[in-house]
């Protein structure tokens, strides 16, 4: 402040300067500027590094799975988009918590955030799947997102999370994902009784839908998967993709990739805070994390695009044999989900929930259905 004072001495000096110093003048005035623009040069930096926010936000993946590298991407974003104000401080499965134990984590403050799917906490209300893996209405993640944004869907998981369980949360949902597969058996799902008394992986609502068809399911977080195959815990197993899946190693224990699914062919993931550590953020900070998640999610998408069919390729020359699911299970696991659906509407949220959903999808999917020129037809027409 010293050096600034001055300056404005020297420079607004008016009519009793003594004008037959010029030179002097000027070069008081340019150091007094170069003085004053150091001391901004040096304060500047100290006064942004005192006002950055940092939350640890932790993952439900592995730290070579895409799925955490699609966690860093809405990281980075969510870094850059505040210009040094806020930084996420990106951990990966297990670095404080267990995947399946991250939402407790940040309720009781371990942690301040976190990159997952809500349908791991469907022990908590099996309302919670819906807004993960919802039941196949013949709806695709994207459509299931546009439902989140403009068709309710936001509120109602704001209701379950606030109203209805009163947890210490906010959450977003973001990222749609595509249609996963049946997953990785010792040999091919020919029928539906082949499920019958199967010990399968599978996590949210898909493990109601596979009971009610006979299989003995069971939950675990992405890394203890291929182990439980490989001890022979598991007779089964899904992911989610082709990239995940080759990083996690099930090549190495099965050669029979059924693809194609309605056990979950709309999937999407979720962000979450602590809420009162959201709260103190203020309004322009809570915005980049909201926005980040859209932003994100486009890219995910994009990126999703480059890489699933590229390891699905490199899975095959390895020995792989993807094989589609045949149509009779799809239509056993329709059946399953209605059953399902039918039971867990006796919960009155369960079914408000499943409503909403059901009038948007009848809607969206409609149109797309009526207004959308077939892809199949153009595909066989240039590719055969």
């Amino acid at each position: 402040m010293t050096e600034t004072a001055d300056t404005n001495t020297v420079a607004g000096t008016p009519a009793d300067a003594d004008s037959s110093k010029p030179a002097a003048s000027r070069r008081s005035f340019l150091a007094g500027a170069a003085a004053g623009g150091a001391v901004a040069a040096v304060s500047m930096p100290n006064v942004a590094r005192a006002q950055t926010v940092n939350l640890r936000f932790q993952s439900t993946w592995p730290n070579r799975d895409i799925f955490h590298e699609f966690a860093q991407d809405y990281v980075k974003t969510v870094n850059n988009l505040s210009g040094g104000r806020l930084k996420l401080d990106l951990l990966p499965a297990g670095a404080v918590v267990g995947a399946l134990q991250l939402q407790d984590a940040i309720i009781s403050g371990a942690l301040d955030g976190g990159h997952g799917v809500a349908g791991y906490w469907y022990g908590k209300h099996k309302a919670f799947s819906l807004f993960a893996t919802p039941p196949a209405y013949g709806w695709n993640a994207n459509q299931m997102l546009g439902w989140i944004r403009y068709g309710g869907g936001q509120a109602l998981y704001d209701e379950l999370v606030r109203d209805v369980l009163k947890l210490n949360l906010v959450g977003f949902l973001m990222a749609p994902m595509p249609t996963q597969p049946l997953g990785w058996f010792k040999k091919e799902i020919a029928t539906a009784e082949d499920m019958r008394n199967l010990k399968y992986r599978t996590n949210g609502l898909a493990a109601d839908m596979y009971q009610e068809m006979g299989a003995a399911v069971t939950i675990m977080g992405a890394a203890d998967i291929v182990p439980a195959m490989d001890r022979g815990l598991l007779d089964g197993a899904e992911f989610n993709n082709p990239s995940s899946d080759r990083t996690l190693g099930f090549p190495d224990v099965s050669k029979v990739y059924m693809v194609q699914s309605y056990h979950q062919c709309s999937e999407c993931f979720e962000v979450i805070y602590n809420k009162n550590k959201y709260d103190n953020l203020g309004p322009e900070l809570q915005q980049i994390l909201k926005f980040a998640a859209d932003a994100a999610s486009a890219d995910m998408m994009w990126k999703a695009m480059s890489r699933y069919p590229k390891d699905l390729q490199a899975m095959k020359e390895r020995g792989v044999k993807a094989v589609k699911t045949p149509p009779a299970v799809l239509q056993a696991q329709l059946d399953a989900w209605t059953k399902v659906v039918d039971k867990l509407s006796a919960d009155p949220f369960f079914k408000k929930v499943v409503d909403s959903q059901k009038a948007w999808t009848k809607e969206v999917v409609g149109f797309e259905m009526e207004w959308e020129v077939p892809r199949e037809q153009a595909f066989k027409h240039f590719f055969g």
